[in-house]
């Protein structure tokens, strides 16, 4: 008799571009993809012949016929609620694409549902599951850079606003622009450098500069403007984040910017620091002596290489929590809970022009 343990039968909700990258990172790592679910007939007509799946136009239907042991949503966020909600009362595990939902209310429900399921929840914040990310986290553990207090956090494209007319430029089903679609991943990974301290204040501004202009100059073919084009959210955003003894985090994140592309990150520490890019694969750590003469060290670690990293380290990450019954460490509910409490300030405080109050409990 085998010791192997069998697969875990996966359905999966918003068959798009994620939903079929995670469908064949599960594939990959040896489970089975028995269901999908889409409103859209052609997304299920193709999910169905490439991972030879049952497909569903309503995520209840699919939920109360297969025998599932774990989902993956990856919807539009004003539809996770109701798809990670109604999988968690049956019982299932859940990853759900980030954000945890299109605004906090929803957010709050969703975690409350986890709270009371027989299953869990984890958020995709893949960018977590990266070489530099895991090792920097190792030496902040061993206490090698001391109190970590401040980062600086950069998502900035030059030009890169997704396709106007898709839902990420569309308020109602996005919950808003670049802060929920790209800053959602550096205010994620900045909390993760500092091991997830209580969120207290946040100050921010947020613009919208380049989306609605006509004379938009789009190298990488990223806009795809119409007549009937929804753009009705912020394209950048300036942030400074205070959490409890006075850890601080400052946000800078643009689909458009006229400044080079950057994803750094630089961490300051009492006893060290540190600089590395999100999802990266590359950590330098700034250090300082007075052996021999006073000086300063600026180190690269090298050589060295996690198996599985981003989208498929994370999707084999909860497929492994699912096998074992236990949920992952990392990406929970009440992180990204957190996280998404962190989005709600910078939009309440940058429509009130004031630093506003974030309840991280």
């Amino acid at each position: 008799m085998s010791d192997e343990p069998r697969p875990v039968r996966l359905g999966v909700v918003g068959l798009g571009f994620m939903g079929q990258t995670h469908a064949t990172n599960a594939v990959d790592l040896g489970h089975e993809v028995v269901a999908g679910t889409d409103v859209v007939a052609d997304s299920r007509d193709e999910f169905a012949r490439a991972y030879d799946a049952t497909t569903y136009e309503d995520a209840a239907e699919m939920y109360d016929t297969e025998a599932l042991d774990a989902v993956v949503v990856s919807t539009p966020n004003a539809f996770h609620e109701e798809a990670v909600v109604g999988a968690l009362e049956r019982g299932y595990d859940v990853l759900c694409e980030k954000p945890l939902a299109d605004d906090l209310a929803a957010a709050e429900r969703i975690a409350a549902a986890a709270r009371e399921s027989d299953g869990f929840c984890a958020v995709n914040f893949h960018n977590r599951i990266a070489t530099a990310a895991e090792v920097f986290s190792g030496y902040r553990e061993e206490g090698r850079f001391g109190d970590v207090t401040h980062v600086q956090a950069n998502y900035v494209r030059s030009r890169g606003i997704p396709g106007v007319g898709s839902w990420f430029t569309n308020e109602e089903l996005s919950g808003g622009g670049a802060v929920v679609d790209i800053g959602v991943h550096a205010i994620d990974f900045a909390l993760y450098l500092l091991d997830f301290p209580p969120v207290e204040e946040v100050f921010a501004v947020t613009r919208t500069e380049f989306g609605n202009r006509e004379d938009y100059a789009d190298p990488g073919d990223w806009y795809d403007a119409t007549e009937e084009a929804v753009f009705d959210v912020e394209d950048s955003a300036t942030a400074m984040i205070r959490c409890a003894d006075d850890r601080t985090i400052s946000l800078e994140v643009a689909w458009a910017a006229n400044q080079t592309e950057t994803q750094e990150f630089v961490v300051r520490g009492t006893d060290a620091g540190a600089r590395l890019d999100l999802g990266g694969e590359e950590l330098a750590l700034i250090e300082a002596g007075r052996q021999g003469t006073d000086h300063v060290v600026e180190s690269e670690v090298t050589h060295g290489s996690l198996d599985n990293t981003g989208w498929k380290g994370s999707d084999e990450r909860f497929l492994d929590a699912v096998v074992e019954g236990e949920p992952p460490e990392g990406n929970t509910v009440e992180r990204a809970l957190t996280v998404q409490r962190v989005m709600d300030g910078i939009y309440r405080s940058a429509e009130a022009g004031t630093c506003v109050s974030v309840d991280d409990e």
